[in-house]
């Protein structure tokens, strides 16, 4: 009898449960870094952008310099700071700054590819830019709570931007384009994407760029004016902060006072 039921010995695989199906309380822990994931980065950046409206751009031709003109401009009032990657020591830049002034938003421009990416996220940036598009960075970005914002130029780029999944995205050369007349154009067929306007934009003209409907501006020589860069004239920097904050809420009261007037 025992020769007929060979086939009884015929190991049998175990079926591994799927762990998608398990409930919540059987699920493993997350790990203790997860706990303290750059997640709530995401809308928190998202926020401080629209509150501040401004964006100091600063590159400098050395770490110290960098820095010291960072702080400079973060003790102005600049509330969201972008460290371009061209900067010798830029990760280290934003490292320091980001302990210096943990409220603060740092983040890094020129981020060009997915190791540029990786290299300002490693150094804590919440937030990339970039004066073009690239889709690896943004498959990169998910999951992480790290805000990259794709430079566009076209209606057409700003469409596939938004849907290949940027919250936000940058309108760069914004003066050549057309400055405000160009994204108020911009934003009649795309009302619900949030825009940024970059490059050569001066300070008198951030009430023009908030009329359009930017969400924000980016702001580099009009804050880190070259000549202050070049001597050290840190006192004229945070001055030049000081300007675009106060700038940024007379456009704010303006609006306000139009948008009561409207209504009456």
């Amino acid at each position: 009898m025992a020769s007929g039921c060979h086939f009884f010995s015929i190991p049998i695989p175990r079926i591994r449960p799927n762990r998608r199906c398990l409930r919540a309380s059987q699920s493993p822990p997350p790990p203790a870094s997860a706990l303290t994931s750059t997640l709530p980065f995401l809308p928190k950046t998202l926020s401080e952008i629209r509150n501040s409206r401004v964006i100091a751009c600063l590159r400098a031709k050395g770490g110290m310099l960098a820095m010291e003109a960072a702080r400079a401009a973060l003790k102005g009032g600049i509330s969201v700071l972008e460290v371009m990657l061209s900067t010798p020591d830029a990760s280290m830049v934003i490292q320091e700054l980001l302990k210096e002034n943990p409220f603060s938003i740092i983040g890094a421009g020129a981020v060009l590819n997915v190791d540029d990416a990786r290299e300002a996220m490693n150094a804590g940036a919440k937030f990339l830019m970039s004066p073009g598009t690239v889709i690896e960075i943004l498959h990169e970005v998910e999951g992480t709570g790290v805000l990259y914002i794709p430079g566009v130029m076209t209606p057409t780029e700003v469409l596939r931007a938004f849907e290949a999944g940027a919250k936000l995205v940058k309108v760069y050369p914004a003066t050549i384009l057309g400055g405000g007349k160009y994204i108020s154009a911009l934003k009649r067929p795309f009302p619900h994407i949030p825009i940024v306007a970059s490059q050569g934009i001066s300070i008198d003209s951030i009430k023009q760029y908030i009329d359009a409907g930017t969400t924000a501006v980016v702001l580099s020589d009009a804050i880190f004016d070259k000549n202050a860069m070049k001597q050290g004239d840190f006192v004229t920097i945070r001055r030049l902060a000081g300007s675009a904050i106060s700038k940024v809420a007379q456009a704010g009261i303006t609006a306000q006072q139009q948008a009561s007037a409207h209504k009456n």
